[in-house]
C-alpha cells in the first residue's frame, strides 16, 4: 500500500428540496385546503477518523464529494425525505485545516471520532406551512436553501509514543525492526526509509508505539533531500531518540546538523526530551568508541547512550530509557501521548 499523508478534498453538502404547493381536492369534500409538503434536508458533510486505515491514498485518487440533496415535497403533506450523508474515513491522527491548510478546523485522534465539515441545507416549506386564518389558501412555497461547498486539507500526523531521528543510515530502521516486529527497509545507501515505519514495542511489561520517519540532511527544511514534511509525524511524540553513525567522523557535526533541522522545522520539536545515543557501536573499537561518546556529550550538554542492534549492546538500556520518559510525560501531562497498544503488533504504513 503506498502512503500519502496529506490531501486536498472538495466537499460540498446537499441543497434541501422544495417545498410543494398543492390543494387537496377530493369528492364530497367541500373545502380541501393547502396540502403541498415540506421539502426534504440535503445530506451531511463527515469526516470521521476509522481505526483499520493508516494513510490518506484512497484521496489521490478521488477529491470530490458531494451529498445528496433532498426530495421536494409533495402533495397530500407528504415531506420529502432528506438526502443521504457522506463519511470520509480518515485515519486517526488526521487533522482538517480549511482551504489556507494553515487554519485547522479540527484533530482527529481517537477512532470513532466525527466532524461536520459541510451542512446540508434546510427543505423549503410547502404551502401548507403558510395557511392562517387570513390566508387560506397560500399560494406560495420555498426552495430549499443551498448546500455548503468548500475545500478542505486533510494533514496525516502519526500517533506514536516515541519517535527516531537522525541522519539517513544513522541506523533507525534497524533500531526498530530490533526492538518490534516492524519490517522497515534496510539498506546501505542513503534514504532507504521514504515514508514512515511503525512498531510496538515492549520493555519490563510496558508497551509503546515506536516511529521511524525518513533521515534528514543539512538544507532539509528548504526543501534539500526529502525534505522535513515527514517530521510532523513525531510532534505528537512524548519523547526523541536521536541516533548518531558511530563510524563517522564528525559525530559532534551530525548531531548539529539534525538539531539545527529540528529547529528550522519550528514547531517545538527542538524542546521534546530527547534521548541521544550512538549507533553501530560494534564497528568502532572502544578507545575511539568513548572519545566520540565524551565529545557528544560536551555538545549535547547530556549523557549519551551506547547501542547496537547488530550485538544488541545497550538496546534494554534505552528502550527502558524511552518507556520512563514517557510514563513520565504522561503523569505530568495525560494528553502528552494518547495511545497505549493492547497488543504486540505493529502498524506499518507503507
Amino acid at each position: 500500500m503506498k502512503f500519502l499523508d496529506q490531501a486536498r478534498v472538495y466537499v460540498r453538502s446537499g441543497n434541501g428540496g422544495r417545498g410543494c404547493v398543492s390543494f387537496r381536492r377530493e369528492k364530497y369534500v367541500e373545502y380541501g385546503g393547502p396540502d403541498g409538503g415540506d421539502g426534504g434536508k440535503g445530506g451531511d458533510v463527515w469526516v470521521e477518523a476509522a481505526e483499520n486505515l493508516n494513510t490518506l491514498i484512497d484521496y489521490r485518487y478521488q477529491q470530490h464529494f458531494k451529498a445528496k440533496t433532498g426530495t421536494h415535497g409533495m402533495g397530500k403533506n407528504r415531506t420529502g425525505a432528506a438526502g443521504a450523508d457522506i463519511t470520509l474515513k480518515v485515519p486517526p491522527g488526521t487533522q482538517i485545516f480549511e482551504e489556507d491548510n494553515e487554519t485547522l478546523i479540527f484533530d482527529l485522534t481517537e477512532p470513532g471520532q466525527r466532524v461536520l465539515v459541510a451542512k446540508g441545507g434546510n427543505g423549503g416549506f410547502g404551502n401548507a406551512h403558510f395557511k392562517s386564518a387570513t390566508n387560506q389558501a397560500p399560494r406560495q412555497a420555498n426552495d430549499g436553501q443551498d448546500g455548503e461547498e468548500r475545500w478542505i486539507w486533510l494533514r496525516l500526523k502519526l500517533i506514536a509514543d516515541a519517535g527516531l531521528v537522525g541522519l539517513p543510515n544513522a541506523g533507525k530502521s534497524t533500531f526498530l525492526a530490533a526492538v518490534s516486529r516492524a519490517k522497515p527497509k534496510i539498506a546501505d545507501y542513503p534514504f532507504t526509509t521514504l515514508n514512515p515505519n511503525l512498531g510496538v514495542c515492549e520493555v519490563d511489561g510496558h508497551s509503546f508505539v515506536l516511529a521511524d520517519i525518513p533521515g534528514l540532511i543539512e538544507g532539509a527544511h528548504d526543501g534539500v533531500g526529502i525534505g522535513d514534511r515527514f517530521l510532523g509525524h513525531v510532534e505528537r511524540c512524548a519523547v526523541l531518540l536521536h541516533l548518531v553513525d558511530a563510524t563517522e567522523v564528525d559525530v559532534a557535526g551530525n548531531y548539529h546538523t539534525v538539531q539545527n533541522e529540528l529547529i528550522a522545522y519550528a514547531h517545538g520539536l527542538d524542546k521534546k526530551p530527547t534521548i541521544v545515543a550512538l549507533s553501530k557501536c560494534d564497528a568502532v573499537s572502544e578507545p575511539e568508541l568513548k572519545l566520540k561518546q565524551r565529545v557528544l556529550e560536551d555538545v549535547a550538554a547530556a549523557s549519551v547512550m551506547q547501542l547496537s542492534a547488530a550485538t544488541n549492546k545497550g538496546m534494554t538500556d534505552v528502550m527502558r530509557k524511552i518507556s520512563e520518559t514517557i510514563r513520565s510525560r504522561k503523569l505530568e501531562d495525560p494528553e502528552a501521548t494518547d495511545r497505549e497498544p493492547e497488543t504486540d503488533g505493529t502498524w506499518t504504513p507503507i
